[in-house]
């Protein structure tokens, strides 16, 4: 049994007694880096002459009793800015960027004293559910590595799975923390919008985006996330409600709990050993007292197509500061400005992430506004409403993380539109602003079946709630992948 199959209270426990110290957690990721990071591909870069070092200094120091991350090796998607340590987006335009700042979420983990292992391979900038459109290198699921690991943080949910850390920190845009932690067997939460600050975050679609943890527990899970919490000055969308004590809520007890199931989230196109595994875990959820009924979410249909247009009208907007003049790469075959420009871009970006600029462009473009941005903005506001009403009878909304299980290496990569089908079931929880967590709930042929459980705005607490009584009846947190 290795350090990482410990929870971080047993972990945290074992520093403070000194039966353990932070350099044994760091040389053992780094141990499991070299063992499988050949097969897995979950990094772009390692922290490691500094990891050795802070853990050294940690030791020396002592643990702070009462600071449950102190001494835990962390790894951090690569679109969340790290001081002094390359951070690229996993995109040609980034290769050589080193800032010269902390992501506010890097400040909060540094109080923590989580100790950084490096950078998680992605998506290049977010674009993407399978981990196949980074410029440096794909990523390969750990339980089966023909498969894909999901997306866009699919370094950070591989990592998990695979042992090469304790937990993770991802980014959510339409299901980019939910679909790779259903797709590698681990827990992944996206926090309401406004719970984590996105200040250090590369934008991918503001209004969507969110920084979430990807861990191997519920309870791992609702500690990284209290550590990450809180309104920042620096992020105007950040919300400023008081930090909770998540895991106060772990308490097992769901009696009463009146869970809604949307009629949408099991229909045509998810695959049937997906949702044997979902009605599997909701009685479950029946025999642990909860209540479970059938609702509609009318206009879920809708949200594929609405996401595509605002997050891809976001995306233009924000992708347009990579020109190639302040940071970054820059074309040397530019003679002109103009050329500079277009070179650069046509040069540094990939197809996927050139697609959805186009689509964005297109879509707030003169004469083509009305129609689809401000249409998009429309229907979001209907999915929103669709929400709010199943929420005033009942406490949570329960369904599959995704339609089907991992999908094949280079399986989706050239259709894109069926590649965008994937995230079906979670782009209307980004659209809404909602908390969202996807835990494991079984396996189909082999590979892990991810349950969706979603809050109101800011009830992390009860999600986390539910989401560990039913992991507490269950066994499939604890299997492992044989890399």
């Amino acid at each position: 049994m290795g350090y990482f199959d410990h929870s971080v209270k047993n972990l945290h426990e074992l520093l403070v007694k000194k039966e353990i110290s932070p350099y044994d957690l760091v040389k053992e990721s780094f141990d499991r880096i070299e063992a499988v990071e050949e097969k897995v591909g979950a990094f772009i870069t390692l922290n490691q002459e500094t990891a050795f070092d802070v853990a050294e200094e940690m030791a020396d120091a002592g643990i702070d009793p009462n600071n449950m991350l102190a001494g835990l090796p962390i790894g951090i998607k690569d679109n969340i800015v790290t001081n002094n340590l390359r951070t690229t987006a996993a995109s040609k335009i980034l290769y050589n960027f080193d800032p010269i700042y902390d992501a506010t979420v890097m400040h909060k983990l540094k109080a923590a004293q989580a100790i950084n292992i490096g950078k998680l391979n992605m998506d290049e900038f977010a674009m993407g559910s399978s981990t196949e459109t980074s410029y440096f290198h794909k990523t390969y699921n750990p339980w089966d590595l023909s498969k894909v690991p999901g997306g866009s943080s699919g370094g950070s949910a591989a990592a998990v799975a695979a042992k090469e850390v304790l937990f993770s920190l991802g980014s959510d845009t339409g299901g980019s923390i939910r679909q790779p932690a259903a797709f590698c067997g681990v827990v992944g939460m996206k926090p309401t919008y406004g719970r984590v600050s996105r200040f250090g975050l590369i934008a991918f679609a503001s209004s969507l985006d969110q920084i979430g943890p990807i861990t191997r527990t519920v309870e791992d899970n609702a500690y990284l996330l209290q550590a990450i919490s809180g309104v920042d000055e620096n992020d105007s969308t950040s919300i400023d409600k008081p930090v909770e004590d998540f895991s106060k809520y772990l308490t097992g007890d769901v009696k009463g709990l009146k869970i809604g199931v949307p009629k949408e989230y099991l229909g045509d196109g998810v695959q049937e050993g997906v949702k044997k595994a979902v009605l599997e875990a909701l009685e479950t959820f029946k025999k642990l007292g909860a209540t479970v009924e059938e609702v509609s979410l009318p206009h879920s249909e809708y949200g594929v197509a609405s996401y595509y247009i605002l997050a891809s009208s976001e995306a233009s907007s924000n992708l347009s500061r990579f020109d190639g003049v302040r940071y970054g790469y820059r074309s040397e075959k530019a003679e002109t400005l103009d050329e500079l420009y277009k070179l650069t871009r046509s040069e540094g970006f990939g197809d996927e992430v050139k697609r959805r600029i186009m689509l964005g462009t297109y879509s707030l473009s003169s004469g083509y506004y009305d129609a689809y941005y401000k249409k998009a903005q429309q229907v979001r506001t209907l999915i929103k409403q669709d929400f709010e009403k199943v929420f005033a009878d009942f406490d949570v909304i329960i369904g599959p993380s995704t339609p089907t299980t991992a999908f094949n290496i280079d399986g989706m990569i050239h259709d894109p539109i069926t590649m965008y089908q994937n995230d079906l079931l979670t782009i209307p929880i980004n659209l809404a602003g909602l908390p969202a967590i996807s835990v494991p709930c079984g396996f189909s042929e082999g590979l892990p079946v991810g349950l969706q459980i979603i809050g109101n705005h800011f009830e992390e607490g009860r999600i986390y709630n539910a989401a560990h009584a039913f992991e507490q009846e269950t066994t499939f947190h604890k299997e492992n992948p044989s890399l």
